[in-house]
């Protein structure tokens, strides 16, 4: 019999599955199935802004600490590119799994929406049978600049700082973002632990409520 040949596990993998395990694992889609967004690629000579996320030996230690702890509080620098892995984990948890609600706090309105384009970067730049497999409740320019729904029913919500903005959801999920800088940030995080599965704390460095948990753990 004559025509082409296949490998037999290329045979094997119907679409379904061949997404399923492009998706298995937060670290392995990041890094091999979609692409982050450099706003300075002009700067450093890049031909495009978007690239492979970047293969870093910590990346893989502090998932694997967020997927076992319920609660994380992590200190972070502008190149450790940690929001990015961070967003990256909820906006996996949120593609895959039904029925799931992460917010996104930051200090402002304006750059809790930064968080949420960072996800919505991740989900439009990956492979098209993921998109299909996984697709959204509305295309992306119908859906406001704090939000990221999916079809399933699952949802990224961004919110500015403060603890009544945390009671008006019913969170799975919180990623704090710059907690040092936010004022409020205990009360937000107290106001969460009564209601997230999982709550994720970032910042960079500055005195207060973030850098006085962060020691005392030490």
């Amino acid at each position: 019999r004559t025509g082409k040949h296949f490998p037999l596990q290329q045979l094997s993998l119907d679409p379904t599955e061949r997404v399923k395990g492009k998706v298995r694992d937060p670290l392995h889609w990041l890094q091999h199935h979609t692409e982050t967004k450099d706003p300075h690629w002009r700067e450093v000579g890049a031909a495009s802004p978007y690239r492979s996320f970047p293969d870093k030996p910590y990346f893989r230690p502090i998932l694997e600490r967020l997927l076992r702890e319920p609660v994380l509080f992590c200190a972070k620098s502008r190149d450790l590119m940690l929001s990015w892995l961070f967003v990256g984990f909820f906006t996996h948890d949120c593609m895959v799994h039904p029925g799931v609600e992460v917010l996104f706090q930051s200090q402002t309105e304006e750059k809790a929406a930064e968080l949420v384009d960072y996800a919505k970067c991740l989900y439009e730049r990956q492979d098209e049978d993921i998109k299909a497999q996984y697709p959204l409740a509305e295309p992306l320019v119908q859906q406001n600049s704090l939000e990221l729904r999916f079809r399933a029913g699952s949802r990224i919500v961004g919110i500015p700082h403060g603890a009544d903005k945390i009671r008006s959801y019913h969170p799975t999920s919180l990623l704090m973002d710059e907690a040092a800088f936010i004022a409020d940030a205990g009360r937000s995080y107290e106001e969460a632990i009564a209601a997230c599965q999982k709550i994720a704390v970032l910042s960079s460095a500055n005195t207060g409520w973030f850098e006085s948990v962060v020691v005392s753990a030490e």
